[in-house]
């Protein structure tokens, strides 16, 4: 296939995106009033978030603005931040219940891992780098180089921060896909062609150790792009998966390089309370290096939402949330206490 430029609208450089202004959305008190109240319908309703929809949490004035951020999501910047609900005022279980109902305003929960988490959780949880069946999320200090997660739109929000670092990161694979598609097309081609990914131990029990995607797909003149390189990389040590090409190994050098340069990202420091969402066919993020201090209790937590979006027309049947799966067989709130 011949590569083409696709979604120009949803190009940006870091240069358009320095105002945090951009892309925050800060809650009035009346939005967090709003807020407020919702909870203490859903609370009225049950205690399981697994029983709590769009439906129980209502959000009369707020859902207008959240259709507003999810088409900017869909078909714009990609990324939003939302901020303004005061963190001092919920227990972590109540800040929780908040992001769920917002979440669901966006999409559907979608299963994360094998233990069919549909909140997780992304905080030092012990695992190191040299562990096969480490994932990100679960890997403390160290920075995060940028990558996609495995679903339309994921969420992060920001419980508590460490010590220091632990900056998020988001870059636009739109405009990286554009740009190597431009200079350097050849490139291009081969991450349109099916790439091993690790699957990290998350596989039915039986089942190969690895997967196949292409990095970019094309549908509809609409770009979705799953990259990560740490993966794609790791697939290697199974001796059945395919051998990357030193084309393959030389575009994800490139994406690397473009991604990590400074031209398509933007870095941001996240506030207790702070709710991310990212398109993740058109924004990678990742995160810098950072410091915990378990015995001061200051500890980097946050909650992740994957969620289905009902935005898209249609997408690749390999993005499509596979309710029959292993990982899709059970949902469960994770409620990890990261301090402990």
């Amino acid at each position: 296939m011949t590569p083409q430029v696709l979604e120009t609208a949803c190009e940006w450089r870091a240069g358009q995106m320095t105002d945090p202004a951009v892309w925050t959305e800060v809650l009035s008190e009346a939005e967090v009033a709003e807020v407020g109240a919702a909870i203490a319908h859903a609370r009225a309703k049950s205690d399981d978030f697994l029983e709590i929809t769009k439906a129980d949490f209502p959000l009369p004035t707020l859902a207008g603005r959240l259709n507003t951020i999810e088409h900017e999501l869909m078909h714009g910047r990609g990324f939003a931040v939302i901020r303004g609900l005061p963190r001092e005022r919920y227990t972590n279980d109540d800040l929780c219940l908040a992001y769920w109902g917002i979440g669901a305003h966006l999409g559907h929960p979608w299963p994360q891992n094998k233990y069919g988490h549909v909140l997780g959780d992304v905080t030092d949880q012990g695992k190191t780098q040299d562990d096969p069946t480490a994932r990100g999320n679960e890997l403390g200090q160290i920075g995060l180089d940028f990558h996609c997660d495995g679903s339309d739109l994921v969420g992060l929000l920001c419980l508590q921060n460490g010590v220091s670092g632990g900056a998020s990161a988001v870059c636009n694979s739109v405009a990286l896909h554009n740009t190597l598609v431009r200079e350097q097309p050849d490139l291009a081609a081969e991450l349109y062609k099916p790439q091993p990914f690790d699957m990290r131990g998350e596989q039915k029990p039986g089942s190969r150790g690895w997967y196949e995607l292409p990095v970019f797909t094309s549908l509809d003149g609409r770009l979705f792009t799953r990259l990560i390189r740490a993966y794609i990389l790791a697939s290697q040590r199974h001796r059945d998966a395919p051998r990357l090409t030193e084309a393959a190994r030389e575009a994800l050098t490139w994406m690397q390089q473009h991604a990590e340069g400074g031209d398509f990202s933007v870095i941001m420091d996240f506030q207790p309370g702070d709710m991310q969402f990212i398109n993740n066919y058109h924004v990678l993020h990742g995160r810098a290096a950072y410091t915990d201090d378990r015995a001061a209790g200051k500890v980097r937590h946050l909650k992740r939402l994957w969620l289905e979006t009902d935005a898209l027309p249609d997408r690749p049947t390999y993005f499509r949330n596979n309710i029959s799966s292993h990982w899709a067989q059970k949902r469960v709130i994770s409620r990890l206490d990261a301090v402990t």
